[in-house]
């Protein structure tokens, strides 16, 4: 399905109540529900149109075999997502419905021994760290192809898989924080407080990231683009939700964290420089140059004041914290590997190949990296807020 084309039905409310239940709630920006991607997202989403019950449908009993795949990642997607902003019109019962909740617990027990099993016995977590310090001489990911051969299309494309990140960037991690113990608390607090703007709601990250959106005419709503990104980039903020949201996996969840924290400055700076050479403005460059600043102080700080102190603990996470950044790497290195192969095709491929073996639901249409066409967008003078100036101090 487009993305400019939802049902009637999806319509995005103008208050906070739930059509489904008329139950008074703060006003809300959900989005509407995406389309399926395969049988078990199509149950589950037409299930989430009525209230919550008390059991679900037998179909739901059937996971598919591939946890990479679009079914499963999008049904893990929506099913996390109930726990951020929703979705226009769905009974908020949902949330905490025991049937949904046992068949995410499938899903996720099946992703997550993919991670386990792909990353495999994880080195040191010294080794680790130091292996995230240190920049490939030959890189040639997504940043590097943007700096040097990239259209402003491709850059366009980017900025829609990433929006399903960036526009809750941080939330993820929140989840951490009543389950750690001091000072690592206080310190991973003192982390998230730059990313929510450093107490102006203009500087937050989510805010640089829609306003850079908007400069290269996409539509910076959140979840716009949900039906547009493919599995692998909904792996990787699912597998942000599937540590955050377990207390056993929080250590695993440092890891990650840490993981972005370190390696993200070289890239950001690609990025900045590489948007700038396809026409961005400085509101365009903003949320990547904040970040090779910021991301290279937040480093220094999650290593020493974060991970430091849990590795004093008679139950030393290490492993798991390790496990927790090659996880999160791996399935950053998964999308990488989607664009590239979107980006540089091959020439000749298989006959008969289909790239979307899910192409029956919803969309049909392939368009580079994305599921569907990123039409030009429009957001007009209010839609990010009032403009932040490039520089502007913290």
């Amino acid at each position: 399905m487009p993305t400019d084309a939802r049902p009637t039905t999806d319509a995005r409310p103008t208050t906070g109540t739930c059509p489904a239940t008329d139950a008074p709630g703060l006003p809300t920006d959900a989005p509407g529900l995406p389309a399926a991607r395969g049988p078990l997202s199509a149950a589950v989403l037409a299930s989430l149109r009525h209230p919550a019950p008390t059991h679900l449908a037998p179909v739901l009993a059937e996971v598919p075999a591939d946890p990479w795949g679009e079914d499963v990642q999008l049904t893990l997607y929506v099913c996390y997502e109930l726990h951020y902003r929703g979705f226009a019109g769905v009974d908020p019962a949902w949330e905490w419905s025991p049937p949904l909740l046992a068949l995410r617990g499938r899903l996720e027990r099946a992703f997550l021994d993919a991670l386990r099993r792909e990353v495999g016995e994880p080195p040191p977590l010294a080794e680790v760290l130091a292996g995230l310090l240190v920049e490939p001489p030959d890189g040639d990911g997504p940043s590097h192809h943007l700096l040097t051969a990239g259209t402003r299309q491709q850059a366009r494309e980017y900025l829609a898989h990433r929006s399903l990140y960036h526009l809750k960037e941080a939330d993820p991690q929140m989840w951490a924080v009543p389950r750690l113990p001091n000072p690592a608390k206080a310190a991973l607090v003192a982390v998230q407080y730059d990313e929510y703007g450093a107490g102006r709601p203009e500087r937050a990250h989510a805010e640089l990231f829609a306003a850079m959106m908007a400069d290269f005419g996409l539509d910076p709503s959140y979840g716009a683009y949900l039906d547009a990104v493919p599995a692998p980039a909904l792996a990787v903020v699912n597998t942000m939700s599937l540590f955050g949201l377990h207390r056993a996996l929080r250590a695993a969840l440092v890891g990650q964290f840490a993981a972005v924290e370190i390696t993200s400055p070289p890239g950001a700076a690609r990025l900045a420089e590489a948007f700038e050479r396809l026409g961005a403005t400085p509101r365009g460059t903003l949320f990547y140059r904040e970040h090779v600043l910021a991301d290279a102080v937040h480093e220094q700080l999650v290593r020493h004041t974060v991970i430091d102190p849990l590795l004093t603990l008679a139950d030393c996470p290490g492993p798991e914290i390790a496990f927790g950044a090659l996880a999160y790497l791996h399935a950053e290195d998964r999308f990488a590997d989607h664009l590239m192969a979107a980006w540089r095709p091959d020439p000749d491929p298989a006959p008969g190949h289909d790239p979307d073996p899910a192409s029956g639901y919803g969309h049909g249409f392939e368009s580079g990296s994305l599921r569907a066409p990123l039409p030009e967008f429009d957001p007009g003078p209010a839609t990010t807020g009032s403009p932040v100036p490039e520089g502007a101090d913290r």
